[in-house]
C-alpha cells in the first residue's frame, strides 16, 4: 500500500508561519480589550497595535530565519529562537508603546505580555516539531539518471555548500537510462508504490524507455511528486546546478518570450534612487573618520579604483575604502580570503559592516551598478571562470550590484568551488528576479550588516 501523501516544506512552513499568526493575534486580543483601560484604547490605537505588532513579529521572524524547518525540527532551537525573537519584539513594542502614548497604561499588560508570549510561542513549536516526528516528512524518491550524471547521485540531493543539509527526499530507488536496470517489470512497479517522488536527471527525457515511462504515467495519475532535477535543486537550495547534471542552457535558464515588467522596473529604479540618498548621506558622514583611522593606523591612498566587468561584459571603474595593505597584488591577482594577510587591522573593521562597500555609491549613481545584482568580478578572474565554469557569462545580463543573492546566501567567495556555488545563486536571480526576491535580499543585506556576518 502506498504511503499516505506527505506534506511538502511549503506547506508545513505555511501551517507553522498560520500558528504563530495566530498565537500573536490571540496575545495582541488579550493586550489590547482585556488588560488595558478600555476607556483609553480608541478604535485607531486597536488597528495600530494590531498591525504594528504583526508586522514587527514576522518583520524578525523571517530576519533571523524562524522558518527554517531544518531548525524547527531540532529541539535546542525551539526555546532559544522563541525567547531572542520574542524578546526583539515585545522590546519594540514597549519603546513603540513608552514613546507614543502614556506608559503607566501599558506596564502590567506589557508584563503579561512579555511572560505569556514566548511560552506560547515556544509551546506551539514544540508541539509542532514533535507531530513532524511522528508522521513522515521525507519524501521516497526514484531517481533517474544516466552515466554522466549518475556521481552525483547522493551529494546533489542531499548535501548543499558541502555539508549535510536535510531536504526531505531520500533516494530509495534508482534507475538507470543507460544500462536499463527495468529488468523485472512487476518487482519494479510493486516498489514504485512505496515512493512519493521522482526526480528526473538526464540528458534527454526521450532516453526514457516506453515501460518507464507508462508506469511514470500511473504515478503522475495517482498524485506522485514528479519533477526535473533542475526543478528539484531550484525549489530546496533557491540556486541553479550549472555542472551537477545535463549542461542544457534552456534547461538552466528556461528561457522565453517574457512581458517587460513594468513593475518591477518601478521598484528597481525607486530602491536606487532612495537607498543611494540613504547611503549617499551615511558615506558622506564616514569619510572623514575612515580618513582619520587612515592617518594613524593605515598610511596610505583613502580610496582605491579598479576595473570590473559590468552588464554585457563591459568594463567599468569601482571605489571602495582601501582595505589592504598598499601594493597588495605584487605577486598577481588574487582573490581574498578569510584571513587574508593583505587586509589591514582597520580593513578588517571596515569589511566586517561592509563600510569598504560604501563608495561603490559613485557607481551606482554613475550608472555602472544597481543594488541588488551580481557581484563585480575582475576582468582577470572572469576571463578564468568563463573558460571553466558553464554559462559564466550569463551573469552579465544585468547590472553588477552592492548586494545580491549570492551575497546574501553564501560566505564570501575564496576559490573555483565558491565561485560555482555562488554562480548557481547568481542565475536563480536572474531567472526568478522579482519584487519580492530583492525584499528577501535587502532584509539579509540588513542582518548580514547588523551582525557583521561574513568577510
Amino acid at each position: 500500500m502506498a504511503r499516505p501523501a506527505i506534506l511538502n516544506s511549503i506547506e508545513r512552513k505555511s501551517m507553522l508561519l498560520i500558528g504563530d499568526f495566530l498565537i500573536v493575534l490571540a496575545s495582541l486580543n488579550v493586550l489590547v480589550n482585556h488588560a488595558i483601560d478600555k476607556e483609553f484604547i480608541s478604535f485607531n490605537l486597536k488597528v495600530f497595535t494590531f498591525s504594528f505588532g504583526i508586522l514587527v513579529y514576522f518583520t524578525f521572524a523571517y530576519i533571523l530565519d524562524f522558518y527554517n524547518l531544518e531548525k524547527v525540527a531540532k529541539r535546542r532551537h525551539i526555546l532559544s529562537q522563541s525567547l531572542y525573537i520574542t524578546a526583539i519584539y515585545v522590546f519594540v513594542m514597549f519603546v513603540g508603546a513608552v514613546l507614543l502614548f502614556d506608559a503607566s497604561f501599558w506596564r502590567i499588560p506589557l508584563l503579561i505580555f512579555l511572560i505569556l508570549t514566548p511560552i506560547e510561542i515556544g509551546l506551539w513549536r514544540f508541539f509542532f516539531g514533535n507531530v513532524f516526528r511522528l508522521i513522515p516528512v521525507t519524501k521516497n524518491v526514484l531517481y533517474i539518471y544516466d552515466d554522466q550524471t549518475e556521481k552525483n547521485l547522493k551529494e546533489d540531493i542531499a548535501t548543499i555548500n558541502g555539508k549535510e543539509m536535510e531536504t526531505f527526499y531520500n533516494v530509495k530507488l534508482t534507475f538507470s537510462t543507460d544500462q536499463h536496470t527495468l529488468k523485472n517489470k512487476n518487482t519494479f512497479l510493486a516498489a514504485t508504490e512505496k515512493i512519493d517522488a521522482w526526480i528526473i536527471n538526464t540528458k534527454s527525457y526521450s532516453s526514457l524507455p516506453p515501460d518507464l515511462e507508462r508506469i511514470l504515467l500511473r504515478s503522475i495519475i495517482k498524485g506522485k511528486e514528479v519533477l526535473s532535477f533542475t526543478s528539484f535543486y531550484e525549489n530546496t537550495y533557491e540556486a541553479l546546478p550549472i555542472r551537477s547534471h545535463n549542461d542544457s542552457f534552456y534547461e538552466i535558464l528556461q528561457l522565453r518570450n517574457k512581458k517587460i515588467r513594468y513593475l518591477q522596473k518601478v521598484f528597481s529604479f525607486s530602491v536606487n534612487f532612495f537607498l543611494s540618498l540613504f547611503v549617499g548621506i551615511i558615506f558622506v558622514i564616514c569619510v572623514p573618520f575612515v580618513y582619520v583611522l587612515n592617518i594613524f593606523f593605515n598610511r596610505g591612498p583613502l580610496f582605491y579604483t579598479q576595473k570590473r566587468v559590468g552588464r554585457y561584459g563591459n568594463e567599468f571603474k569601482i571605489y571602495k575604502f582601501r582595505s589592504m595593505v598598499v601594493d597588495a597584488e605584487q605577486a598577481g591577482a588574487k582573490m581574498a580570503t578569510v584571513n587574508d594577510h593583505r587586509i589591514t587591522p582597520v580593513g578588517k573593521m571596515l569589511r566586517a559592516f561592509r563600510i569598504d562597500e560604501l563608495p561603490q555609491i559613485i557607481s551606482v549613481i554613475k550608472g555602472d551598478m544597481q543594488f541588488i545584482g551580481p557581484r563585480p568580478e575582475r576582468k582577470v578572474f572572469v576571463t578564468q571562470l568563463n573558460s571553466i565554469i558553464p554559462f559564466y557569462n550569463a551573469r552579465h545580463l544585468i547590472r553588477r550590484g552592492i548586494t545580491g543573492w549570492a551575497q546574501v546566501k553564501y560566505k564570501y567567495g575564496e576559490n573555483l568551488e565558491d565561485s560555482v556555488r555562488k554562480l548557481e545563486y547568481d542565475l536563480y536571480y536572474i531567472k526568478n528576479r522579482s519584487i519580492t526576491l530583492d525584499l528577501r535580499i535587502i532584509f539579509k543585506t540588513v542582518t548580514t550588516v547588523i551582525f557583521s556576518r561574513g568577510v
